[in-house]
């Protein structure tokens, strides 16, 4: 194939992957937030499985875990790493708790801003919370079946740590599928659910480090 016509191809492939996001009509966004809201009215608590993917430019590979996660509406999230090593963050009373190798250690949300927000965004997608327009602006988009959520900070102490967050929705499903936390320097962590379960009885011991 002559270089002219390879070259014309990769251009064509990335206008479409550029056009196939497209800004919802407002009529779609007063649906899919009226529908998200009721139907996070449901949700007390929530299990799934998760892949998580750690972007640094300088790095020619993302860094790759999975785990379990834990979510009560009562503001308690556990994520259980199971790979490539066992590790436990705990959000439970404002405080980050984690434990690793036998060792648990304990930080107070208020002192890290961007843990802080990564879980009232996680919190939040299942209470509606994030649709508050004060501390960020919101832009709804779609691609094909799946509804996408920006927000950009306006707060300046947290353009420090985060440049907007993206949180994905696929088909008709209102339980987050995706979410994407991007940082100032164009770095972003990409977590993906699997495996959700909505409502299930979750031991309160599982909640404790």
């Amino acid at each position: 194939m002559k270089i002219k016509n390879i070259v014309f191809i990769l251009l064509l492939t990335f206008n479409f992957s550029v056009f196939a996001q497209q800004k919802m009509s407002q009529t779609e966004i007063s649906t899919f937030k009226t529908n998200l809201i009721e139907a996070n009215k449901k949700i007390k608590s929530l299990t799934a499985d998760f892949v998580q993917y750690k972007h640094m430019d300088f790095l020619s590979k993302d860094i790759e875990s999975s785990g379990n996660f834990y979510l009560s509406v009562t503001n308690e999230l556990l994520w259980k790493y199971n790979k490539p090593e066992a590790m436990s963050i705990l959000f439970k009373n404002k405080k980050m708790h984690t434990k690793s190798n036998g060792k648990t250690s304990t930080v107070d949300l208020s002192k890290n801003k961007k843990f802080e927000q990564l879980n009232n965004f996680i919190v939040g997608s299942y209470t509606a919370n994030f649709l508050n327009e004060k501390d960020f602006t919101i832009s709804y988009f779609k691609d094909g079946a799946t509804k996408i959520v920006k927000l950009t900070p306006k707060q300046k102490d947290l353009t420090k740590y985060i440049k907007s967050v993206e949180l994905f929705f696929k088909s008709n499903e209102y339980i987050l599928s995706e979410v994407k936390l991007i940082e100032p320097s164009d770095d972003y962590t990409k977590i993906i659910f699997k495996n959700k379960v909505e409502n299930a009885k979750i031991n309160p011991s599982v909640f404790s480090l």
